[in-house]
């Protein structure tokens, strides 16, 4: 299976700031993305149809011990290894990962344990794909951590924007390419002729569906 361009450019990009988490780890700050982001990254790239999760092992790491917690109450550990694969077409990767459960309920410590460990594994199978599933955050000067510059169509219609903006002076400049509609108030019949010049520009140059810009 060979990618899209699309989707080359979508595994090739950044990974956002803002879908990093961190916690606190035997003394160390860890970041890591969340399961239902990575889920939901694979979803976007790939299709919703596109690609398969299986679990090919799961193995109960020694047996479960019984301790107490801080209030003296017994609580029960079990620990889980897993190992997941991940399919998108004909490119199959695997990954492992480790679960921990800590509950006063011995099945409940069972089931924490397991859906921690699974969730592991399926994150570091999609991290051999790419950043956006957390292939960043391996490395420790995070180069490819940050946000993606503006698309060139964004910047274009911001610079429309301010051209227009100031061709009306104070007056109002609404622009909307959308829907075809429009409203400039107080142009002069010269400003009109270069925002028509300028409108009919943008509409080759930019998509078929904006959203409403001010």
């Amino acid at each position: 299976m060979a990618f899209t361009p699309e989707q080359t450019k979508l595994l090739s990009a950044k990974l956002s700031p803002d879908s990093i988490k961190s916690r606190e780890q035997a003394g160390r700050k860890l970041s890591y993305i969340e399961g239902w982001h990575a889920i939901a990254e694979a979803n976007r790239i790939f299709g919703f149809d596109a690609w398969q999760r299986e679990t090919v092992e799961l193995r109960l790491l020694g047996e479960p011990s019984v301790g107490k917690d801080k209030n003296g109450k017994d609580q029960w550990r079990v620990n889980y290894m897993a190992r997941v694969r991940i399919t998108v077409g004909g490119v199959v990767r695997d990954g492992c990962g480790f679960g921990q459960g800590i509950d006063k309920d011995v099945g409940q410590a069972h089931e924490s344990a397991l859906k921690e460990a699974e969730t592991d594994a399926m994150k570091r199978a999609l991290m051999t794909f790419g950043n956006p599933f957390g292939l960043a955050l391996y490395d420790k000067a995070q180069e490819n951590v940050g946000h993606e510059p503006e698309p060139e169509d964004r910047l274009i219609l911001e610079a429309l924007l301010t051209a227009l903006n100031q061709a009306g002076s104070k007056d109002e400049v609404r622009i909307w390419l959308g829907g075809q509609k429009r409203e400039i108030n107080g142009l002069s019949p010269t400003q009109r002729a270069e925002f028509d010049r300028a409108l009919d520009k943008a509409k080759s140059e930019l998509p078929e569906t904006l959203s409403e810009a001010a």
